[in-house]
């Protein structure tokens, strides 16, 4: 039943009756997670990192690829310090010589069978339990030998995880700037995997930096794809900088965007600070977004 009328109201309240309107101003805050590999670099290690954050007040963490430290050197500190370690990116290849993961490189196949325990490994020492699986570079390939390879490696990985609870994230990265001759370049695409494998822990990483480079319209990519996004980044574009400082996308839409739609998940604030981290940070509280 709705009142609109105060005389009503008032009329009503003198027999003792009274209506109390809740009015729901608050939402639940975005959980964002410091990403170890972009943010704090005035340090170099990322146990070094995982300090930093928790000095700023972050909760949850994530990284790109952990696998320069140890597993046990990772584990001690994190649990150390109570931090939640929400992602991190699989088995790369040889970084040092181009690799960015190699799902989709044919010749890599056994490489990527092999390797498929050390991410298991580690997901378990950090109790994480989404894995972010680089297809590599393939330009200059065979395309189609490409798409056949990263399914078959994402469908093998995919049932592996599923044993251990993890999820396998797949992701579309921009080869303009960030990584050139990447594989996968479309979210379209992506999500075509993921239907395609149909497997409930292969999941959309969604990361608001590269849409906008790759396709422009992330407003109407988001809203299609929601049901299949598991995790967000975010970082401004072009020069992938705090999310708060001007540039392409407007970050105070994107976060309204989530809340909107009951976003639950992780954004991982994969950018490039501009200058020192923790001034950076003063974005946080300008955008009144809480830690």
């Amino acid at each position: 039943m709705f009142v609109k009328s105060s005389a009503t109201l008032a009329l009503l309240s003198q027999f003792g009756v009274t209506f109390v309107r809740k009015i729901q101003t608050d939402v639940m805050p975005l959980k964002l997670a410091a990403n170890l590999t972009t943010l704090f670099p005035e340090v170099k290690s990322i146990t070094e990192r995982y300090e930093k954050a928790k000095k700023a007040g972050f909760h949850y963490v994530e990284c790109a690829f952990p696998f320069a430290e140890t597993k046990e050197q990772l584990q001690n500190v994190k649990k150390k310090l109570g931090l939640e370690h929400v992602l991190f990116n699989g088995y790369p290849g040889d970084v040092r010589k181009g690799d960015r993961g190699i799902a989709a490189l044919p010749d890599r196949k056994k490489e990527f069978q092999d390797n498929v325990d050390i991410n298991i490994q580690y997901a378990k020492a950090l109790d994480c339990k989404r894995i972010h699986v680089m297809a590599g570079v393939t330009k200059g390939l065979d395309q189609k030998l490409c798409d056949e390879t990263y399914l078959g490696d994402i469908a093998l990985i995919a049932v592996n995880f599923a044993k251990e609870g993890l999820t396998c994230m797949i992701e579309p990265i921009n080869d303009s700037v960030t990584i050139p001759g990447y594989y996968l370049t479309d979210v379209h695409k992506a999500v075509d995997v993921i239907k395609k494998l149909n497997r409930p822990n292969v999941k959309l990483q969604f990361d608001f930096f590269h849409m906008q480079l790759l396709h422009g319209n992330f407003t109407e990519n988001f809203k299609k794809y929601y049901q299949y996004i598991d995790h967000i980044q975010v970082a401004q574009a072009p020069d992938r900088s705090e999310p708060g400082f001007p540039g392409e996308v407007d970050y105070s839409y994107v976060f309204k965007l989530l809340e909107d739609h009951g976003y639950e998940g992780y954004v991982g604030l994969e950018y490039m600070p501009r200058g020192d981290t923790m001034e950076g940070l003063k974005w946080l509280k300008e955008m009144n977004m809480t830690l």
